[in-house]
């Protein structure tokens, strides 16, 4: 059934949001259009200058729970970026294919859990626009587990929330990085979503199997 993962094996999936099932076209269109645009004007900069400023700052922060967390950038700019994400809120997309992958999920009586570094208000407002959150046994985002998927402590605490089992457990993400400390805290079978955004060129791992589209995995 799956070409490259034996779905017989698996009792429980993992998955990623921003990238994998939804596309990061949002989230970078968001991070580096808008906001540069709205910092701009509130400090009363070029964009130029205001996008180069952000990435700095988004650069200091990458991999640690401050990058996820809105209210922390809304803080730290001073902006309300709640209530601009929900200005945006319908460029908010599934990627293809996603919602027949998770029904297949369902009817083969699979774990489905959705594991985020997203904060809750982002994921409220994306299940809200998407509706997928109904395919979920259970949700976990990086704020409750204390630490970014980046860390192995996180894969510690979400094991002992959802009760999965390492060797018959399939995750897939976005982020390399993140697939590396997944492999490394014993996650059997791993799968990297090459394209995370319609709008930017897949980029391929040398490290895992890749998928572009869900449809790959289906029946």
């Amino acid at each position: 059934m799956f070409s490259k993962i034996p779905l017989h094996e698996i009792k429980f999936v993992l998955l990623d949001m921003d990238g994998t099932l939804l596309d990061k076209y949002f989230d970078d269109y968001f991070w580096e259009h808008l906001v540069p645009e709205k910092y701009a004007e509130k400090n009363d900069i070029t964009f130029g200058k205001a996008k180069e400023c952000l990435f700095k700052k988004y650069k200091h922060h990458e991999g640690t729970l401050n990058w996820t967390d809105i209210d922390f950038w809304s803080r730290e700019l001073n902006l309300d970026i709640p209530a601009l994400k929900e200005q945006i809120r319908h460029m908010i997309e599934v990627h293809p294919h996603v919602e027949d992958f998770l029904k297949m999920l369902r009817r083969h009586k699979k774990k489905v859990f959705l594991v985020t570094n997203a904060h809750y208000k982002v994921l409220a407002l994306k299940f809200k626009k998407t509706e997928i959150g109904k395919y979920f046994d259970d949700t976990i985002t990086s704020c409750e587990m204390g630490y970014p998927k980046e860390m192995i402590e996180f894969w510690e605490k979400a094991e002992k929330r959802l009760g999965f089992d390492k060797e018959k457990t399939l995750f897939i993400d976005d982020t390399e990085e993140i697939l590396r400390t997944a492999r490394e805290f014993g996650i059997k079978y791993i799968l990297y979503k090459a394209k995370a955004s319609s709008k930017i060129k897949p980029k391929l791992s040398k490290d895992f199997l890749h998928i572009f589209d869900f449809r790959e995995l289906m029946e």
